[in-house]
């Protein structure tokens, strides 16, 4: 990602594109979802049991989330299991944390 060019100036593609990333964190479900996996790499069904959810509702969500590259997942057998794609998706969601407890 780009920094913020001097005086400010952003590209309407890099707005564009931090807008639907923060779009992406405006669903409470998918926000739980990361939670989840703060703690540990974790498969579909157990992520459907902690949060009461059917699979395919977490599989739905699963998948925006990795079309945002906040999520990726590894096959392990039959399973896919999901994980943060990177640190930055826990400081993302702890400065948003930071910020409405202020």
């Amino acid at each position: 990602m780009q920094k913020v060019k001097e005086g400010g100036a952003v590209s309407e593609e890099e707005l564009y594109d931090l807008a639907e990333l923060f779009k992406v964190f405006g669903d409470s479900t998918r926000i739980r979802i990361l939670y989840v996996l703060f703690a540990a790499e974790t498969g579909v069904g157990d992520i459907a049991e902690k949060l009461n959810m059917t699979q395919s509702a977490i599989s739905h969500q699963l998948k925006i989330l990795k079309q945002a590259k906040l999520v990726k997942g590894r096959r392990d057998g039959k399973a896919m299991i999901y994980s943060l794609s990177d640190d930055h998706v826990k400081t993302i969601i702890e400065m948003g944390k930071e910020h409405i407890e202020e």
